[in-house]
């Protein structure tokens, strides 16, 4: 009996904090390009995600989003990667060397602010262990974090190995879960409850019929937009109004991947587009805000081996001239992956009976209609 009443809860609670509508049942239709199948970074084909989602008592609001890029060994087939710091005030671990050598080779992990070391440390478990590595004597784990501190008990440091492991073992391709989900349990953006988001984009078959896949964190403020709609304005909601609503710092991991084949270079400039992606959301990357883009190709040809007979390195590589549209989707992708992360997220209490509420969506469809953007 008791089992059967901890397990009503424990699906109560997940029910609470479920996902709802996306943004585009609701007719608002992002940017001009065609989605993926489920404008999501999993429309990228062999992109996986996975969450541990760490909700416990009054206070523990946090968790753990994983993003694989292929279904095979990354270490000993690493992706071709770039990073952008956008505002550098965060804690992302593995910058330099993806900065150096321009690849990646452990999933990317997304946690909160404290759990950088054991989310690392759990990366570095999971990749020595893996069949084929036997050999391996360095691994560079990439991990990006926003502080859920106001909604969690972030000093208690919740997050353990396990968890992140578990992420990583859940990943899957198809629809992501968004909203108030792994590392998004406890975010805040906009003042609004944020959370996990993602969107892609699909070029056509004339512009090379590459995708393009966004994932995205948010925990971040500013002055907010959908769609080129005023709602900060028009509910009187943004930072510095009255000089005491000062809520604008804080941060934005964007994870991007393509089919495209690009290298590093490429990568680190279609990273530094997600930031006009986020800034058409009203986000204006303040002094307290860590904003990172990490941009990664999954182009099978492009692949780096971690060990190689041959001392040169073939690649087919899309040319600059050609590389403009996939600016394009990116932008738009970071735009909808932002809103998605709102939409989807549903109004949560933590720690010490913090409430963030969900976004006004009777409030804002009506602003959106009066703006005649909803299709």
């Amino acid at each position: 009996m008791v089992r059967y009443i901890w397990c009503f809860l424990i699906l109560a609670c997940f029910n609470c904090y479920a996902q709802q509508k996306r943004i585009r049942d609701y007719g608002v239709e992002i940017g001009v390009l065609k989605t993926g199948e489920y404008n999501a970074i999993t429309d990228v084909k062999g992109v996986r995600v996975g969450h541990t989602t760490i909700i416990e008592a009054d206070s523990i609001r946090t968790g753990v989003t994983a993003i694989l890029p292929h279904n095979e060994n990354i270490f000993q087939s690493k992706v071709p990667a770039a990073i952008y710091i956008g505002n550098g005030f965060g804690k992302l671990a593995g910058y330099s060397q993806v900065e150096e050598l321009g690849n990646i080779e452990t999933p990317i992990v997304l946690t909160n602010t404290l759990s950088v070391p054991i989310a690392s440390n759990a990366l570095i478990d999971y990749t020595l262990r893996m069949p084929g590595n036997e050999k391996v004597r360095s691994v560079n784990p990439v991990v990006g974090e926003t502080n859920d501190g106001w909604l969690n008990d972030i000093r208690g440091r919740h997050v353990k190995e396990n968890h992140v492991l578990e992420a990583i073992k859940s990943a899957k391709g198809g629809p992501v879960e968004e909203g108030s989900v792994g590392a998004g349990t406890g975010t805040i953006c906009f003042g609004y409850k944020g959370g996990i988001g993602t969107a892609s984009r699909v070029l056509p078959v004339s512009l090379g019929n590459f995708t393009v896949g966004v994932l995205v964190q948010t925990n971040f403020g500013g002055v907010l937009e959908i769609n080129g709609v005023p709602i900060a304005r028009e509910l009187k909601k943004y930072p510095y109004r009255d000089k005491l609503l000062n809520d604008a710092d804080g941060s934005c991991m964007i994870v991007i991947a393509t089919d495209a084949p690009l290298d590093s270079r490429n990568l680190k400039r279609l990273a530094k587009r997600a930031m006009l992606g986020l800034a058409k959301t009203g986000g204006i990357a303040s002094n307290g805000s860590g904003d990172y883009v990490i941009a990664v190709s999954t182009a099978k040809t492009n692949r780096i081996a971690y060990e190689d007979d041959s001392m040169f390195k073939e690649e087919k590589l899309l040319r600059n001239d050609a590389i403009s549209p996939l600016f394009l989707a990116t932008i738009e992708a970071t735009e909808e992956a932002i809103l998605n992360s709102l939409f989807a997220a549903r109004t949560m209490t933590g720690r010490d009976g913090h409430e963030i509420r969900s976004i006004p969506i009777d409030k804002i469809i009506p602003l959106m209609k009066k703006y005649n953007k909803i299709r």
